[in-house]
């Protein structure tokens, strides 16, 4: 019950996250020295992607690399930071959701440690009963045979079977 909450309640928070890393991108845009840095993170993410789709592609990559124009790379970068934000938050998601799931392992892993040491004590506990019920029963196998009590409790001996067969043959 809890993990498809859990799973409904993620998914709400991305979509929640979503407005926030659209007013982010819109924001990123009108501040000169935030809209200077991301316009570098543009233009070297744009130098970087082009290289490898080069390299990828078997072109030569000592050709310089055409930069975007200003409006392009707070595009690209706005939407990188949006994108970024969001797989973010998932990613503290998934983290939080292995934490809780591992926690949860723990605690079934000490309540069968638990219950195994239960059943150990348990198994012990008989075993000594057992042996306690048998040497009471030697002790009073002793007892009668001392007394002469083995007819009054109709124990059988195997040399008292054989001298019965005997006599009666």
């Amino acid at each position: 019950m809890i993990l498809p909450l859990f799973k409904l309640g993620t998914l709400a928070l991305k979509t929640i996250c979503k407005p926030f890393a659209n007013r982010l991108k819109k924001e990123a845009g009108l501040h000169p020295r935030f809209r200077q840095l991301i316009i570098n993170i543009a233009q070297s993410n744009h130098r970087f992607t082009t290289n490898m789709q080069r390299r990828l592609y078997g072109h030569a990559t000592d050709v310089a690399v055409r930069p975007l124009d200003e409006e392009k790379a707070v595009q690209a970068a706005a939407d990188l930071l949006g994108e970024l934000f969001v797989f973010s938050v998932a990613g503290v998601a998934v983290v939080f959701e292995v934490q809780r799931s591992s926690r949860a392992e723990a605690r079934k892993e000490e309540q069968r440690r638990k219950e195994l040491e239960a059943m150990k004590q348990r198994d012990d506990d008989i075993a000594r009963e057992v042996e306690l019920l048998k040497h009471k029963l030697e002790e009073l196998e002793q007892l009668a045979k001392g007394r002469g009590l083995s007819g009054l409790f109709h124990f059988k001996h195997p040399h008292h079977a054989e001298d019965e067969k005997a006599k009666s043959a």
